[in-house]
């Protein structure tokens, strides 16, 4: 009898030590969730390469040449940037909400001193401030083969 009461004591022991493990992988995931999208927390970022106002241009610049010599598409992720190469890509971060996007960078600009970058209305869009028209942002620069392995497979 004394054997099979050690033997119940050491199982709820055991069974006690599982119960203050720290939380599985889904309960930690909760927990991340509450943090706003877009903003890490804990993690130490390299410097930004630009802080700054962005703008965006559309409509007016549809299928006019850009600096790269294509024409310039408001639906496309592209951007125009007064030093970066062409064809150089940057991830853009909306410091209001968090949201960021990668884009290309195909023609020059802006022309109006204290802005940093004009997006495309298609990025504006997706960082959430076409209605405001100027947004303050992040430029970090983004290595080609991290591009790559962003887009999705051609079948």
């Amino acid at each position: 009898m004394r054997r099979r009461i050690a033997g119940l004591t050491i199982l709820l022991w055991v069974v006690s030590l599982g119960a203050t493990q720290r939380p599985t992988n889904s309960e930690s995931r909760d927990i991340q969730s509450t943090v706003r999208p877009g903003f890490r927390t804990g993690v130490n970022r390299p410097k930004a390469y630009q802080i700054g106002t962005a703008s965006w241009y559309g409509s007016d610049f549809q299928d006019k040449p850009t600096a790269s010599g294509e024409p310039y598409n408001m639906y496309d992720l592209t951007a125009a940037h007064p030093t970066l190469p062409l064809g150089s890509y940057v991830r853009v971060t909306n410091l209001r909400n968090g949201r960021a996007v990668v884009v290309r960078i195909n023609d020059r600009g802006p022309v109006v001193p204290g802005r940093i970058i004009d997006v495309s209305y298609n990025t504006a869009r997706v960082l959430q401030f076409k209605s405001q028209g100027l947004q303050r942002v992040r430029l970090d620069l983004v290595h080609p083969q991290t591009v790559a392995m962003l887009r999705p497979l051609a079948y």
